[in-house]
């Protein structure tokens, strides 16, 4: 991906060779093929090259001694890309609404080495209503949404630290289906703006109910 350009900085490059995408997906043989998997209960893994693409536009606030949001945390993949970013005084909070993936996603990052972490508290993982966002641990310099959401919820532009970015796939209200990926930048004053990135295709964000019956 960086031959291609898409991973520019060091710090995103560094960080995503230290994860080792087999121990987050369920079938290890297609691990390093860029494109989505399924992990189970509704929810998916994205594609390398959208994380690659996450972690560039979150990058200048992605940096040691940074608190990230990662929203939708499933498998633990991006908990542990954005651990590598803001170690070793940064911390990461995960909140998935299926405990079961909660759990699993755990037991992946034991397995990739992050144990430690997980018992040390710079990433904690959770079961919780992500578009609620975690208050506890607010405001958060970077907010990740890995599933696309009719909406920007106000509870995860109110938990955005200022200065700080979002990068929140969300999908059109217009009935044609269509989702675009938005940065929502608060600046240090407080004041938010929003830009539409690029069109992508996530599963939706929306209930433990609905996501069990897909």
């Amino acid at each position: 991906m960086r031959s291609a350009s898409l991973i520019t900085s060091s710090l995103v490059c560094s960080a995503m060779t230290s994860v080792d995408r087999a121990n987050y997906v369920p079938t290890p043989s297609r691990a390093y093929q860029d494109s989505p998997q399924p992990i189970g209960y509704g929810a998916t893994i994205s594609a390398p090259h959208m994380h690659a693409h996450a972690a560039e536009n979150l990058l200048p606030f992605l940096q040691p001694g940074s608190k990230v949001l990662d929203v939708g945390s499933g498998s633990g993949y991006t908990l542990a890309i954005f651990h590598h970013m803001v170690k070793p005084s940064g911390k990461v909070v995960g909140v998935d609404h299926i405990q079961e993936l909660v759990d699993k996603a755990n037991a992946n990052l034991r397995k990739d080495g992050l144990g430690e972490a997980l018992e040390g508290g710079s990433v904690f993982n959770v079961c919780g209503d992500g578009r609620k966002g975690w208050e506890s641990e607010a405001p958060f310099d970077a907010i990740h949404v890995g599933a696309a959401a009719p909406g920007i919820p106000q509870p995860l532009i109110d938990q955005l630290k200022a200065p700080g970015r979002m990068f929140i796939p969300v999908e059109e209200q217009d009935g044609s289906g269509e989702q675009n990926i938005w940065q929502v930048d608060k600046a240090p004053d407080g004041s938010v703006s929003k830009e539409k990135i690029c069109g992508v295709m996530y599963v939706p964000l929306t209930d433990r109910e609905r996501q069990w019956r897909t």
